[in-house]
């Protein structure tokens, strides 16, 4: 049950058709077959009562045929002015539908008796024009009957008067021609009558299947285009419907709105999805409440985000004004303790733009709101619009670029300060665009994994990090290893070891020249992640924990048999001389690393007095731009060469 019960509830898909939603369907068809049938039919009808009333003149029945033509046009004008009544609503029997159809029984009716009166122009079928006038009425009552298809009753109450008539007066002059014509009418009249019905129920069958698949049909587009569970457009039906909206004539510019709950997960995991679906669908309760009034379109984009679509009509309708509302209204969509909603909000003004463009600008405004923290606005502005931009052209000019080895990789020292030698190397991946710079690897990782690069891109460094462990070797240069960053998503969806394990067999180099870094956030435990370090170790690879100390699971990860080396992440290095608590975590990193029998290395070092500070906490292994810069790897060794920390061999055998 929902704790809202005043908001209003969700728009519920078309039901199921009633069989007495059926019936008034179907005699709806019936009524506007009929008015189109009847207005056909009284033409030619007028028709052939002026030629019935022409030959009656030429039989010396000049004033009777006058006088019939007359009562025949005005029945037929009245019938035609039945035809304009509209239908009512109002429990007025004789203006609803089937009232209106009994009415143009009764003009029918009153027409046929008009026909019978034939009778009294011929004498009773004695008149030499006999045959014209039989010949006209079995005419017209056979096309009654073609053109009232839809309803049976309105052809047969036409036909049997001027037939029924015409029989009995056969029948009256006696002899057997006469009486077996008589026959041949009441025939002829059964079968017109025959047929007017099996032609209604054939109407009928087709009206009550075109009505059912409309139903249905409308059943099976409400649920195509809207949410199952909160009621709201889906994707594609908010999509459709904006485009629509799009396409009007609007006062101002439209306002596109994507929402996202911020803490719906913790609500999902903690309670249960029976208690997150609640929540959702109190959720778009709380939309319609909020925009109720507003000519929006609201949708559910999927997951725990939302989206609107307005036409700002005043100040108060400015998008944060709006959004702010929405991140006051939305938290309280929960009554679970110790648990409280947020909303992120990201906002971009319709102008000039399409569906698809305005959908990632809105996107890209709500990233930006996420970032900044939960609960919060932002509006799509050219700052966004900028980044948009250097990401599409990353992505459209990565592929390329990386099948033209356009791409590099630098490599920076990690240093034995101790010894005062070099220890390693981390490779580093730059690309240089035409258009936007030099690209740290974050951003080009980001754009390989969300392009389907990720594995061309992986081939790519561990190529050119195993070509630079053989140039090493071709210089005479000791056996330095050489590290390499795996992501998160690199890790659970590429077959890492088996790219690394085939590079190096392709280089003919041991796996201890390699060394491969990964990220907290890498889930180790899972038996997949298990399988590849296992492999990579059983080579020699040893496996580095990048960034330690600010995951969640630092200590399992240090425990792995697989991990040889970690590296402190610079957010404890900034600022150690001065950190009394930064050196209390980095002295107990250290402890750790030497009760593990594992390699400590201090990244991001800046200064000389974190360099200090790190010799007398008793680090060894560094890394910093205070140290060596990452550069291309004649750079490195040139200056590694310049400070004396080359072998003299290299110096006479550069590589």
């Amino acid at each position: 049950m929902s704790s809202f019960p005043d908001l209003p509830d969700a728009p519920a898909a078309p039901r199921p058709i009633d069989a007495e939603a059926l019936r008034r369907m179907v005699r709806a068809d019936q009524w506007a077959a009929l008015r189109r049938s009847v207005r056909s039919s009284v033409q030619i009808n007028m028709l052939l009562s002026l030629v019935t009333a022409v030959i009656a003149w030429e039989s010396g029945m000049a004033l009777p045929g006058l006088a019939w033509l007359a009562l025949s046009l005005g029945v037929n004008t009245a019938r035609l002015v039945l035809l304009q009544l509209p239908v009512r609503q109002d429990g007025s029997a004789w203006r609803s539908v089937d009232g209106l159809l009994r009415l143009q029984v009764a003009g029918a009716c009153l027409s046929g008796c008009v026909w019978a009166l034939v009778a009294w122009l011929s004498a009773g079928f004695t008149a030499p024009q006999t045959l014209f006038y039989l010949v006209v009425l079995c005419g017209i009552c056979a096309g009654s009957v073609t053109y009232g298809i839809a309803y049976a009753a309105q052809p047969i109450a036409f036909t049997a008067p001027p037939l029924l008539t015409g029989a009995a007066c056969l029948a009256a002059i006696g002899g057997l021609e006469r009486r077996a014509l008589a026959a041949c009418v009441l025939l002829y009249l059964a079968a017109l009558v025959r047929a007017a019905w099996q032609s209604e129920v054939a109407f009928r069958m087709g009206s009550r299947t075109k009505n059912e698949a409309t139903a249905l049909a409308g059943q099976l587009a409400f649920r195509a285009t809207h949410d199952s569970l909160t009621g709201l457009l889906n994707r594609d039906g908010f999509t459709q419907a904006m485009a629509r909206r799009l396409a009007e004539p609007q006062p101002s510019a439209p306002c596109l709105l994507m929402l996202d709950l911020d803490g719906f997960k913790a609500v999902n995991d903690a309670f249960g999805h029976q208690t997150g679906d609640r929540v959702l669908r109190e959720v778009a309760q709380r939309l319609r409440s909020a925009l109720a009034g507003r000519d929006a379109l609201a949708g559910r984009w999927g997951g725990d985000e939302f989206v609107v679509l307005y036409t700002p009509q005043g100040e108060g309708d400015a998008a944060q004004a709006v959004a702010e509302s929405l991140i006051r209204t939305i938290p309280s969509a929960t009554r679970e303790p110790r648990t409280r909603l947020g909303l992120s909000i990201g906002a971009v003004s319709a102008q000039g733009a399409d569906v698809t463009q305005l959908l990632a600008q809105a996107d890209e405004a709500l990233y930006a709101a996420k970032r900044a923290g939960p609960g919060r606005f932002h509006l799509f502005d050219a700052q966004l619009r900028e980044r948009m931009r250097r990401r599409r052209d990353m992505e459209r000019d990565l592929g390329p670029a990386i099948e033209a080895g356009h791409l590099q990789v630098w490599y920076q020292p990690i240093l034995d300060a101790g010894a005062g030698r070099l220890h390693s190397l981390e490779g580093l991946l730059r690309w240089e665009h035409p258009g936007h710079g030099w690209i740290g690897p974050a951003e080009v990782i980001f754009t390989a994994a969300s392009t389907g690069l990720a594995e061309p891109l992986m081939r790519f460094i561990l190529e050119a990090v195993c070509r630079a462990a053989g140039a090493l070797d071709a210089a005479g240069l000791p056996p330095w290893p050489i590290a390499v960053n795996v992501s998160p998503r690199e890790m659970s969806q590429l077959a890492v070891d088996r790219l690394i394990l085939s590079s190096l067999a392709r280089h003919g180099l041991d796996g201890k020249r390699l060394r491969v870094e990964i990220t907290e956030e890498v889930a180790l435990d899972t038996d997949a992640a298990q399988a590849k370090l296992a492999a990579l170790s059983a080579a020699g690879v040893v496996i580095a924990v990048d960034d330690f100390g600010v995951g969640y699971s630092s200590l399992a990860l240090v425990r792995n048999r697989h991990v040889g080396q970690v590296k402190i992440d610079r957010s404890f290095i900034a600022g150690l001389a001065s950190s009394p608590d930064n050196r209390v975590l980095v002295q107990a990193i250290l402890q750790l690393g030497r009760a593990l029998q594992i390699e400590v290395v201090a990244e991001g070092v800046e200064s000389r007095e974190e360099l200090d500070e790190l010799g007398r906490l008793g680090c060894a292994l560094v890394q910093g731009y205070h140290l060596a810069r990452p550069a291309p790897l004649a750079q490195v060794l040139a200056g590694l060469e310049t400070a004396g920390l080359l072998p003299e061999r290299a110096a006479r055998s550069p590589a």
